[in-house]
């Protein structure tokens, strides 16, 4: 582009920028129908006080006085080379010592929307091609409990979640919508790798303009946008399976369940059936039982019953309700709720896990890979789900359940992260504290001073998406983008490319790791694959020089076909789906051959054990926020701007508001046995009586010398959040509910230290 503007991407949308110096201009992608605020985080944010300038090394580590790790430790700034010996030395130590199985590598994937400087490829692919392996965490805190409990069901996440119901789909074709958890617009502003046209608002105000009719269940009513026109059934939090249920029982009750359906396309209905209408134990699952439950008027659901079974019906159940314990029990229920409504594989119709959980899901696949940075072979075995690292590290050895396997937790001595705040996403920050004082050395690149780096011992500053070169693509984005470099690094941050390659070179395996490429060399490398595939199609296939220059390349779609579910109502036996039976099991005989308690063998109510109680009166929800991804630039503008007195925003029911003496700006305190932080408060009549709102996102921030439970003054939620699996099965995180109490905060109001960063020393 012209005039310094350069094309780049995010997560959160493709845009171009220039750099003045001090601060980055932004500006939209011209053809996105509503891009996000969100792009507003990266005007202020390369030069913030709270970015890593130099490599910086904890005293106590280097001094090895054995004092616990904390958020106030002492940094020693080192020279580049130093460090970098340093820390060869002690990756050499630890696995000559212990063992590849002794290093954990850790991230999350969302570091940049950029396919090479993806870090948590570097990283693995740099442990795996100088260790052999690294012990590695599967699933993730999104989707831990789906990912395991749909290939029993009804086959691949992937595959339930992206190639099935597009939103062109739902504009025509759908009649009802039943969005279990909703759709909100915050959770689809934002897909892996990149999104150059935001389609959900859009697509929901055309389909309520033909007249379909959104029903939005969730303790949020503003869990759809105001353009879906939506019907809020307000229910109780941790419900939805009873709900269900009482659907399921009112269709057969009222025969209107597809018995053809059933018969054909799935196995064990009839087991489950017995237990619907409570032939074993007495409890018929009806409307009535289900209202006792859910908070919903009996008649509704009989009525909402009969709506579904006319017309076309979608199913949806959304990331959050499966956040929590049983979180498989609402993926499975909603797959067999539109399984008896026998519209399963219909344009429009049906189920899909996750449609506006993210910016991938509701569109069409791409007909070309994209670039992909390989990784190279992992030689270790030892795994985790994602979302028990403390588990790992306070209990190593320990036996765990997981997905019908018997396993032990890894002895981790070494934790090297790349991309990824751990404490944001983890559960219980106070127990993830004692769990970050096991490991003999925790190492970190990071763009920031965040929490995770704050409890490192060797921390590498890492440059930001904005000042380096790179691709940006996703599998559901019909465009490669060229992210071109904008500003120059801050400080002597290096990419996490370059940190790997200068720690292979020490440890002699710098050719098997770089490939004897640098990083411009690799990006044209990588971009070949796409380019190949693309002229294999006879279309525009340009050379990487000039898809360079371009800034941008278009990339063909696959089909709106419906993919596996559609193929199998097709031709039931050409189209087998991947689960034990090739159909939709509604009982499953291996995951009742488990005995897991806490996963039966069907869809079953089990209800919440963490209930609201005289102590802790509040259900707790801590959602994605709307003002960032996650924690990532917490300190950028946009962020900023959504707080109050820098603090995060809760949200109140005016009842319990008033309950408690709260006005609109107090500040609160929110606290369980587990910790307690300060939020700022606001009343809207948007969250349901009894439930609290506090998005997460915002840095941990503990109140100095405040013992072992210190209080956030920031405004994390992850302070009060559980740390426990979802079940035996699949072990994923419950980070989504708890029980709180609520009070106005009436001390000394400490002054937020997050974006402060710590001051080296000699």
């Amino acid at each position: 582009m012209n005039d310094g503007w350069s094309t780049h991407s995010s997560h959160w949308g493709a845009f171009s920028a220039r750099w003045d110096g001090r601060g980055v201009e932004v500006e939209p992608d011209a053809g996105d129908p509503a891009p996000s605020p969100m792009l507003d985080n990266f005007t202020d944010s390369l030069r913030h006080k709270a970015r890593l300038q130099r490599p910086m090394v904890r005293r106590s580590w280097l001094a090895k006085t054995g004092e616990p790790r904390g958020f106030d430790g002492a940094f020693v700034a080192m020279p580049w080379d130093e460090v970098l010996d340093l820390l060869a030395a002690e990756l050499s130590r630890v696995h000559k010592a212990y063992g590849a199985e002794s290093i954990y590598g850790g991230s999350y994937g969302w570091a940049s929307a950029g396919r090479f400087h993806h870090a948590q490829s570097q990283i693995h692919r740099f442990l795996n091609v100088a260790f052999g392996g690294y012990v590695r965490s599967v699933n993730s805190y999104s989707a831990g409990a789906s990912a395991v409990i749909l290939p029993h069901v009804l086959g691949s996440f992937e595959a339930l979640s992206r190639r099935n119901v597009t939103w062109e789909q739902v504009s025509q074709h759908s009649d009802t919508v039943l969005a279990f958890g909703g759709m909100a617009l915050k959770n689809s502003m934002v897909a892996s790798g990149g999104i150059s046209r935001h389609v959900e608002r859009d697509a929901m105000q055309k389909a309520a303009q033909r007249g379909t009719r959104f029903y939005c269940i969730s303790p949020l009513g503003d869990d759809l946008p105001e353009q879906a026109g939506a019907t809020w059934l307000p229910i109780r939090v941790g419900s939805d399976v009873a709900l269900m249920l009482g659907l399921a029982h009112s269709l057969v009750a009222e025969n209107l369940h597809d018995r053809d359906f059933l018969a054909r396309y799935c196995t064990g209905y009839d087991i489950f059936e017995r237990y619907l209408l409570g032939l074993d134990d007495g409890q018929p699952k009806d409307a009535g039982w289900a209202s006792a439950i859910t908070g919903i008027d009996a008649a509704e659901i009989v009525a909402l019953a009969r709506r579904s079974a006319q017309g076309r019906t979608l199913v949806t159940v959304s990331h959050s309700l499966q956040r929590a314990r049983h979180g498989e029990q609402p993926v499975w229920m909603g797959a067999v709720l539109a399984a008896m409504l026998g519209q399963i594989g219909l344009p429009g119709g049906g189920y899909n896990y996750a449609l506006g959980a993210l910016g991938h899901t509701g569109r069409r696949v791409n007909a070309v890979p994209i670039p992909t940075m390989p990784q190279g072979r992992n030689g270790v075995e030892a795994f985790i789900p994602v979302a028990r690292i403390s588990d790992m590290l306070l209990a190593p050895g320990q036996p765990f359940d997981y997905n019908g396997r018997a396993l032990r937790y890894p002895d981790i001595k070494l934790v090297y992260w790349a991309g990824g705040n751990p404490f944001h996403h983890h559960q219980d920050i106070n127990r993830l504290r004692r769990a970050f004082n096991v490991p003999q050395t925790i190492v970190v690149h990071e763009t920031a001073w965040t929490p995770t780096a704050r409890f490192a011992d060797i921390v590498l500053p890492a440059t930001m998406t904005l000042e380096r070169d790179d691709i940006g693509a996703a599998a559901t984005d019909p465009r490669l983008i060229a992210m071109r470099k904008v500003a120059p690094p801050v400080g002597e941050a290096r990419d996490d490319f370059e940190i790997f390659a200068a720690l292979a070179r020490r440890l002699g395996v710098e050719q098997a790791y770089t490939e004897g490429r640098d990083s411009r060399q690799w990006l044209a490398h990588l971009y070949e694959t796409t380019r190949t595939a693309l002229a294999a199609k006879g279309l525009d296939a340009p050379s990487f020089d000039e898809f360079w220059q371009r800034g941008e390349l278009a990339l063909p779609s696959e089909p709106d076909d419906g993919g596996l579910l559609r193929a199998f109502r097709d031709d039931p036996e050409a189209g087998k789906l991947p689960t034990p039976s090739g159909k939709i099991e509604v009982f499953s005989q291996t995951i009742a051959g488990f005995d897991y308690e806490d996963c039966p063998g069907h869809p079953t109510w089990l209800p919440p054990s963490d209930q609201p109680s005289a102590r802790h009166s509040l259900t707790l929800i801590a959602n994605q926020p709307a003002t960032r991804l996650h924690s990532q630039l917490d300190f950028g503008r946009y962020s900023q701007s959504s707080k109050i007195a820098g603090r995060e925003v809760v949200r109140l029911n005016p009842v319990d508001a008033q309950a408690r003496g709260v006005a609109a700006g107090d500040i609160v305190r929110l606290f369980n046995d587990r910790g307690a932080c300060l939020a700022a408060a606001a009343i809207s009549d948007q969250v349901a009586a009894g439930v609290i709102h506090l998005p997460t996102g915002a840095w941990y921030d503990p109140l100095p010398g405040d013992g072992d439970q210190p209080l956030c003054i920031h405004g994390n939620p992850n302070v009060l959040t559980r740390d426990v699996g979802t079940s035996r099965l699949a072990q994923g995180c419950t980070g989504q509910v708890t029980i709180v109490e609520c009070e106005k905060y009436t001390g000394p109001l400490p002054p937020i230290r997050a974006f402060d960063p710590p001051s080296p020393v000699t």
